[in-house]
This record gives C-alpha cells, sequence and structure tokens, in this order.
C-alpha cells in the first residue's frame, strides 16, 4: 500500500515505553501518516482534544492511570475517533472490556507492525471517509430503514421507534451491513470481512462480542431484532409490514 493509503490522517500514539512508540511512529509516518506521541493518560487526553487526531493507539498500562479511561473520556467526546487498544493484557474479558469502552480494534503484544499499520487503515476506513483537496462533496446517503429501526448513514445516527440508539462507529457498521443485507443470513466471514476489513479467515469473537452489543442497544426499544443462524452467521428478523 501507498502513502496515499493513509488519507492524511493523523494518528496519536498512548505508549509510554519510548523503543516501542518510536517503532510505531516511524512505521506509521513511513506509510503517510501524521504521528502524535504521549507517554500518560493526561497527557493524552490534553493532546487529544487539542490535535483532534483521526485515531488513537492507545496502551492501558500507563503511568499515571488505565489508558481506558482515555477511550472513556475521549469517546464520550467524540464518537467519529478510531480508538485502537494496543496492549500486552490479552486475557479474553480485557478484550471484551476494552471493546465494551467503546474500542474499535484490540491489538496484544507482542506485534507485528505491518498488522498494527493494516489494522489502523481498516478502522479509519470505517470511521474516516475517505476524501481529496479536488473531490466534489459526496452525495447526501440514503437513511436505511428496517421496519421501525432508520439508519442514517449522512450523519450515523440510529432510531428505533421513533426514539435514538447510541452506537460507536464499528456498532453502526456491522448494523448497517445488517441492514443492507436484511433479507439473508450474513455469513460470520462475511462480517469479518466488510465490517473489520479482515482479508482472510480468521478465529475472532469480535463478531459475537459485537452482535452482544448491539442486541443490548436494541431490543429494549422493541421486539427481538437480531437473529443467529448457528455455524452460519446472523441476520435480521422480517420487518412487520403494519
Amino acid at each position: 500500500m501507498s502513502a496515499a493509503d493513509s488519507g492524511g490522517a493523523t494518528v496519536l500514539v498512548v505508549e509510554d515505553e519510548p523503543s516501542i512508540a518510536d517503532v510505531l511512529a516511524i512505521t506509521l509516518r513511513f506509510h503517510g501518516f501524521t504521528v502524535l506521541t504521549a507517554g500518560g493518560v493526561h497527557a493524552a487526553v490534553e493532546l487529544a482534544r487539542e490535535a483532534r487526531p483521526d485515531a488513537v493507539l492507545l496502551d492501558i498500562a500507563l503511568p499515571d492511570g488505565d489508558g481506558r479511561q482515555v477511550c472513556r473520556v475521549l469517546r464520550a467526546e467524540r464518537a467519529d475517533l478510531a480508538v485502537v487498544f494496543l496492549t500486552a493484557r490479552d486475557a479474553p474479558a480485557e478484550v471484551v472490556h476494552g471493546l465494551a469502552l467503546g474500542g474499535d480494534d484490540y491489538i496484544t503484544k507482542p506485534f507485528n507492525v505491518d498488522e498494527v499499520v493494516a489494522r489502523v487503515r481498516a478502522v479509519l476506513r470505517r470511521t474516516r471517509p475517505p476524501a481529496g483537496p479536488d473531490a466534489p462533496p459526496p452525495p447526501r446517503p440514503p437513511v436505511l430503514r428496517h421496519g421501525d429501526l432508520e439508519l442514517d448513514e449522512a450523519t450515523y445516527t440510529v432510531r428505533r421507534g421513533g426514539r435514538s440508539v447510541d452506537l460507536t462507529p464499528t456498532e453502526f457498521a456491522l448494523l448497517r451491513h445488517l441492514v443492507r443485507h436484511a433479507d439473508r443470513i450474513v455469513p460470520k466471514e462475511q462480517l469479518l470481512r466488510h465490517v473489520w476489513r479482515y482479508e482472510h479467515a480468521v478465529e475472532s469473537t469480535v463478531v459475537e462480542t459485537y452482535i452482544s452489543y448491539l442486541r443490548r442497544k436494541l431490543d429494549p426499544l422493541g421486539p427481538p431484532l437480531i437473529r443467529t443462524r448457528r455455524g452460519v452467521g446472523y441476520g435480521l428478523r422480517p420487518a412487520d409490514p403494519g
């Protein structure tokens, strides 16, 4: 991939180990990203508010606190910010907790720097529409509807039964893909490919985790919406014609 694939995005690397921070910064800059670095919770929050990066690569164990604090604070302020955890904590409960806080991806140490770049790009494709200096403004996408569910792709807002539903960018992307294919069961592999941009089959519970998040937010507002076909994938229940 060329540097142009970065789209001029800015990445904030929050890592207190200088050698790791330097490797990530050098690699990301080589691939065309603008890179900022912070070594702690307070510095990260202040820098993110000042510079408004497109993505944050976020360690959890920081000298002045827990990196998940950074995610919690910044996610509350900016729904469009891409957050990728990069940590040695690889227990399934840790991964689920990080994603539940609004993280868009979770990479464990030790890591391959090329994989980090690819995963950052994949998240940015979901959270940051492509643009260029001479590109005309894109046409306003239509509002997607399925029964009492409405997804506005222009404003990234969701309503069910007339009530607003607060989704993270990844949750929105997953629900949008299900709505666009509401007449079928979507295989898990297809969701990994189109929502998470995983090009190859991987063993991952990320789909199941995010399906549970969507159910938790959507089901209190109406009848259960998402159905599971065990061993295959997920789909939406037929819309009530009435």
